[in-house]
């Protein structure tokens, strides 16, 4: 294939993946313009990688590429510096649904429980899929999910938001 229809099928996979991967982004994040963020880095390198990549499991890869760049974020120094500043966000209308209580509870994870819980009920990922996806056991995942899971019904009963911790369960 020349380079050509490589872009030519690049483009085709961003207009049909790209709000996929915006939206997992924003599951992730919790915040939209951090879901552009996060798919802006993700399609470039994707787009780097495309000549090599097997396309039976493109998805696999864009999803792995979002979720590594999301946790990459939250380790960096200068996510700490930003966070410091306050970051920008959107005013809530006082009339919310369970839609935006869940996505609320949610973006109060710590950032490895948000992405097993996204990864496994969201992308519908097993148990070892989502392992393999973040790089730890299989026990890992169902810790980690477990506890995500008991901080959302908590936060969702008490309809009130979860602060993150800066514990090890990150």
């Amino acid at each position: 294939m020349g380079g050509h229809d490589q872009d030519a099928d690049f483009i085709s996979y961003v207009g049909f993946k790209g709000p996929w991967l915006r939206k997992l982004g924003y599951l992730l994040s919790g915040d939209w313009h951090q879901a552009d963020d996060l798919a802006q880095a993700t399609l470039t390198k994707l787009y780097a990688r495309w000549h090599r990549l097997d396309v039976q499991n493109l998805d696999g890869y864009a999803r792995t590429t979002l979720v590594n760049t999301f946790l990459a974020e939250r380790r960096s120094p200068w996510r700490r510096v930003l966070l410091r500043t306050g970051p920008e966000r959107a005013v809530r209308p006082a009339d919310m649904d369970a839609v935006l209580d869940l996505r609320h509870a949610l973006a109060g994870l710590p950032p490895r429980q948000r992405a097993t819980v996204v990864l496994r009920y969201y992308c519908d990922l097993t148990v070892e899929q989502t392992a393999e996806e973040l790089g730890c056991s299989p026990g890992t995942v169902k810790s980690q999910t477990a506890r995500g899971l008991d901080t959302l019904r908590l936060a969702l009963e008490s309809h009130r938001p979860v602060q993150p911790s800066g514990g090890a369960s990150q």
